[in-house]
């Protein structure tokens, strides 16, 4: 599936950084080219990998992704940073649930949110 993302992405102009995931998310790092927002991409993601994944039956369970996306920019000098982060990610969250990280990160971008949509672990 990550070869997958990686050529939509690169289809739409954009540059895949990196790309790893875990059974309940997905972090895409990616250097955006300006022509396409990244609610239209997101959503091109979701559609064409659950077509794909369906088409190809390679889960036991009928395959959807969670409605939304959380997205967040780096500076040039963090690249290297969030690489190794996505890289890590197994790791990472033996020591932080995903969705403890989420809202942490949503806290220190000062980023209002309603808990009602935060995301959903796996049940």
């Amino acid at each position: 599936m990550h070869k997958y993302i990686t050529g939509i992405v690169r289809e739409n102009d954009h540059n895949m950084l990196q790309v790893n995931s875990m059974p309940d998310h997905i972090h895409i790092f990616i250097g955006m080219h300006p022509d396409q927002g990244i609610s239209a991409l997101a959503q091109q993601v979701k559609t064409e990998t659950t077509k794909w994944i369906r088409a190809n039956t390679y889960c036991n369970v009928p395959f959807e992704w969670q409605d939304g996306f959380g997205a967040f920019s780096y500076s040039r000098s963090h690249v290297q940073d969030v690489i190794r982060y996505i890289q890590n990610q197994e790791t990472n969250h033996k020591k932080e649930k995903f969705v403890d990280e989420y809202r942490r990160i949503l806290n220190a971008f000062e980023i209002p949110y309603d808990e009602q949509y935060i995301f959903k672990g796996l049940e």
